[in-house]
C-alpha cells in the first residue's frame, strides 16, 4: 500500500495505491484535496492480458488523469 500526493490540471489530489494477487492486481483511488473530485479505478494482469477497470467513471476519465499527473511527494 502507498500513499503519494500528486497535482493534476492545477488540483491537488490524495492517491492511494493497494496492491493484491502478488501484485498482479492493483487499486487506485486518488481523492482532490478541498474538492469533490476523484479518481477511482483497479488494474489486473493476468494471463489474458491487462485490463483497466474504472469504477463510477468513464475509462477516457482515468486515462487522462494517469496521462497528466505529476508527483509532488
Amino acid at each position: 500500500m502507498g500513499y503519494s500526493t500528486v497535482l493534476c490540471y492545477g488540483k491537488k489530489y490524495a492517491l492511494t495505491r493497494t496492491d493484491f494477487n502478488e501484485g498482479r492486481s492493483t487499486k487506485v483511488y486518488a481523492e482532490e484535496l478541498g474538492g469533490k473530485d476523484f479518481i477511482s479505478f483497479n488494474f489486473y494482469i493476468s494471463e489474458k492480458g491487462e485490463k483497466l477497470k474504472p469504477c463510477e467513471m468513464s475509462p477516457e476519465k482515468v486515462m487522462d488523469f494517469l496521462n497528466n499527473y505529476f508527483l509532488l511527494q
